[in-house]
């Protein structure tokens, strides 16, 4: 399984949609979760939150601007080696405060899409496009590039 755990709800009727989308054809392929926390105003809130959505034997990828960057191949690659060790991956996205020192400890891969910083909404559809991508690339099927 998938999970996403993420802080706030999205508003957007065009992200919903996104989100939906991706979600819909991620799940052709495997199980996918997401977890929206309510945002807090303290990293130690949000850290209990999170927690309570944690399985520490999942493997844990941490969403944080300082991660690894990689292609959309090596994604890929990087969720195919996983799943052949781990059958359950949990992506966590941090909020506006960023990420929880313990919740950081816990990460299997830190993971940078950029050091850009993107509205958590939006993010969260890119996410699930290259969760999407990475499902294609790896049952060899055409996707656009």
């Amino acid at each position: 399984m998938i999970k996403i755990i993420c802080s706030g709800k999205i508003k957007e009727k065009y992200l919903t949609d996104l989100i939906n989308d991706y979600q819909k054809r991620i799940n052709r392929y495997h199980k996918l979760t997401i977890i929206e926390l309510k945002d807090e105003d303290s990293l130690e809130k949000e850290e209990k939150n999170l927690l309570n959505h944690i399985n520490p034997q999942d493997y844990i990828i941490t969403l944080e601007i300082t991660g690894k960057q990689l292609s959309s191949p090596l994604f890929a690659q990087l969720l195919d080696k996983t799943f052949m060790i781990n059958s359950n991956i949990t992506f966590v996205i941090g909020s506006s405060l960023g990420l929880p020192k313990k919740i950081k400890e816990m990460s299997n891969y830190a993971l940078s899409f950029s050091q850009l910083t993107f509205p958590h909404g939006l993010f969260r559809g890119i996410l699930l496009e290259q969760i999407y991508r990475a499902f294609k690339i790896n049952n060899n099927e055409s996707y656009h590039k």
